[in-house]
């Protein structure tokens, strides 16, 4: 799967949120937000053409003290929510 173009991650008053880029994509009920560990997960998978779950998962063990089962887990709901959203592909 890969990030769709179009989306930025930006960080506000300490809220990550993800939005369309460019003013005239602006639509408000389509901002998403993420906490801390979602945030770090999209800021690395974003550089890449493409991702798969073992990526994201690898991010994750990297980045914070969890076993592989759970980050298995808490990233195959995240890449579906994302999906889910129309923002991956």
């Amino acid at each position: 799967m890969k990030v769709k173009k179009g989306f930025e991650l930006q960080e506000v008053c300490g809220e990550f949120i993800i939005v369309p880029a460019g003013i005239e994509n602006v639509d408000f009920s389509k901002i998403i937000s993420l906490n801390e560990t979602a945030a770090d997960i999209w800021k690395s998978v974003a550089e890449m053409n493409e991702f798969s779950i073992d990526d994201m998962v690898s991010i994750l063990m990297e980045q914070y003290e969890v076993d592989e089962q759970t980050a298995r887990e808490d990233c195959s709901k995240i890449a579906e929510l994302w999906k889910e959203m129309g923002l991956t592909e």
